[in-house]
């Protein structure tokens, strides 16, 4: 019966769902009761876990002493924001400036452009329409020979 009781706690042990009083019961019988001879594997485990608790360090640990640091992460900020500035003020001012004459002459370009768009879609259509000339006066040809 407490092998079994003992199972299960392993099995929800190894599952990672047991309390600290359930794993204090697994302990206390791997540690100081017998174990069961199909468990024996598991009391390893605790035994190490038991012999690492009790370990202490004995040796006295000196930390170095830190300097003060330079704020490099403050100059790190200034350059980016100076370089951000820099890119959108040149881009600012790269950009052209037109007079009211030059707007009006780029707008009369454009529309010439979409006029001339508009009468070079209707000549293709009207050379489509040539082509099938070309092949009536072939036909015509060919009947009156």
């Amino acid at each position: 019966m407490e092998s079994v009781k003992i199972e299960k706690l392993l099995e929800a042990y190894f599952e990672g769902t047991t309390s600290l009083a359930e794993e204090k019961i697994l302990q206390n019988y791997f540690t100081h009761e017998s174990v069961a001879d199909h468990l024996t594997q598991y009391s390893i485990l605790f035994v190490g876990f038991q012999k690492a608790k009790e370990e202490r360090l004995n040796k006295q640990i000196e930390l170095p002493e830190s300097k003060p640091e330079f704020p490099t992460k403050w100059w790190y900020s200034v350059a980016a924001l100076l370089v951000v500035a820099l890119g959108l003020g040149s881009f600012y001012f790269s950009q052209p400036k037109y007079s009211q004459e030059e707007k009006d002459a780029l707008a009369a370009f454009e529309e010439s452009k979409n006029a001339m768009m508009l009468l070079s879609a209707n000549l293709n259509k009207g050379a489509e329409q040539l082509t099938l000339m070309d092949q009536f006066e072939i036909t015509k040809d060919k009947i009156f020979e």
